[in-house]
């Protein structure tokens, strides 16, 4: 089935939950207002704890009440967090945007894939993935090709600015066309659910993986989006330098649209391991140099890596997916990684607190183990038969 309208609703979606204007200075942002690198990383694994326990609830009610509801409902909460946002200026202020954030998220969790590979055909999946990952893309860039060139100190701006966007963005789910299987009209009974969860569970070589791919997504979310700016800091550069490299590693991660033909070309098997080894060079490296142009080219790496492999991640959990009850399946994914997400978080906190040398040395190892389960894996679920 295809469903070319429900495709550029999701697409319309994705750009303008890139406009986020602050995310150049995401980190000096709240610095700025009164919270420490140790307080952001506690707040962001109470904001994966809080995700982790909304997982399955949303999604046996996302199978019970349709996906169209279900997507408007978490935009409306994601709406009002950066009403929040806007407004703090206390770590329980920060805390509680978090709160309704996280909630948002475990909305949306599962749901928006879910509609997305329902609304096109199976096999052109990852490259849909693939457009939507550079649609966001292209938000980010344009919001912060905006901050460098007018918004800059102006921190208050840039939080105005992210509520009108994601406030235009609550309103496009209204237009969707309903994808949830008709004939699922009821609750999902408990112990379906549960089967569902054991299944996973039981299934070691997936969990293992679903392990994996959590932790090197985090280790490359902690490194490109809290540490790096103090990195930059540390090597000398300013804010206005600060925005200019986060416009280019923006720019440069749209490749991300190109996710299917890098991926034919490397190979499914391959290309995973690639991606992952990279990451843990890049880490490796920041942990020692010193140098703003090389900082820049290791953060741009990691940055282009994953979003180069996300949009095959996404296709692997799809496929995996065989019950009516797609979004209850993909919450359970999702809660295994948030579960270890909440973990890691807090992990780089306290190592970035020490010193961020601590931190990338952590995101090194951890890449390199996650590269090894990987290699593992990759013939069973990244190899089509």
């Amino acid at each position: 089935m295809k469903i070319r309208r429900n495709i550029y609703i999701m697409y319309a979606i994705s750009l303008l939950y890139g406009m986020v204007f602050y995310a150049p200075i995401a980190s000096l942002y709240r610095q700025a207002r009164g919270l420490s690198l140790g307080q952001i990383a506690l707040i962001e694994s109470i904001s994966f704890l809080i995700s982790l326990a909304m997982e399955l609830p949303w999604g046996v009610l996302a199978d019970r009440i349709g996906y169209k509801r279900t997507m408007f409902a978490s935009c409306a909460l994601i709406f009002l967090s950066k009403l929040i946002f806007w407004r703090a200026y206390s770590f329980g202020a920060f805390l509680a945007e978090r709160f309704v954030l996280s909630a948002g998220i475990a909305g949306m969790s599962g749901v928006d894939e879910s509609i997305l590979y329902l609304s096109c055909e199976e096999d052109d999946s990852q490259r849909v993935f693939g457009i939507e990952g550079a649609l966001g893309t292209a938000g980010m860039l344009g919001a912060s090709l905006l901050y460098s060139a007018f918004i800059r100190e102006d921190y208050a701006l840039a939080a105005v600015l992210t509520v009108l966007t994601h406030g235009a963005a609550m309103l496009l789910p209204l237009g969707l066309q309903e994808v949830r299987p008709p004939e699922r009209e009821r609750q999902a009974p408990v112990r379906e659910f549960l089967t569902l969860l054991r299944g996973t569970l039981r299934d070691r070589r997936f969990l293992l993986l679903l392990l994996a791919l959590a932790l090197y997504g985090e280790t490359v979310r902690m490194m490109t989006t809290w540490l790096n700016q103090n990195q930059y800091q540390l090597c000398g550069m300013g804010l206005g330098a600060i925005g200019l490299a986060y416009t280019a590693v923006t720019a440069a991660s749209m490749a991300g649209a190109f996710s299917k033909t890098v991926t034919d070309r490397v190979g499914r098997r391959r290309f995973p391991l690639l991606v992952v080894g990279l990451a843990a060079a890049a880490c490796l490296a920041l942990a020692f140099t010193r140098s703003a142009a090389l900082s820049f080219v290791c953060i741009l790496a990691l940055t282009v890596g994953s979003e180069l492999l996300f949009p095959l991640t996404s296709q692997v959990y799809n496929d995996h997916v065989t019950t009516r009850d797609r979004a209850t399946q993909m919450s359970i994914f999702a809660v295994i990684d948030e579960a270890v997400s909440a973990g890691a978080e807090l992990a780089y906190g306290q190592a970035a607190d020490v010193s961020l040398r601590t931190a990338f040395l952590l995101g090194a190892a951890v890449c390199a183990l996650c590269a090894a389960v990987i290699a593992a894996c990759c013939r069973q679920y990244f190899v089509k038969s």
